[in-house]
């Protein structure tokens, strides 16, 4: 809802690999939801993957241009980093906001 809302605007699609594992068969269809309690937060309906155990990595090859320019504050969320990878090396392109960058601007008592 808050860093991709493209799925519950205009019904985007993605697809997921479990990236730790991305070579393991498919044994199970899942959904993909988001962290909000919004009926609307879904990145991913019914996506075959190898059965999720805890500490794997859920990556998206692709999930569109526009949601750095289309995320938000909602429900106050910190905005994610931003991670550049090719070739085996990752560059931090936009470090991950923190409450106090959140709260500035804000006025005080």
């Amino acid at each position: 809802m808050a860093d991709n809302i493209r799925p519950a605007i205009y019904g985007a699609r993605y697809e997921a690999i479990v990236a730790n594992r991305a070579n393991e068969p498919a044994e199970e269809t899942v959904t993909i939801a988001g962290k909000y309690c919004e009926s609307g937060d879904l990145l991913i309906k019914d996506v075959a993957l190898p059965t999720l155990r805890s500490g794997d990595l859920l990556a998206l090859p692709a999930s569109g241009a526009y949601n750095l320019a289309m995320a938000s504050n909602y429900n106050m969320a910190l905005k994610p980093a931003v991670v550049l990878v090719r070739d085996g090396e990752a560059r931090v392109m936009r470090h991950r906001q923190s409450y106090e960058d959140l709260l500035l601007g804000e006025e005080t008592l």
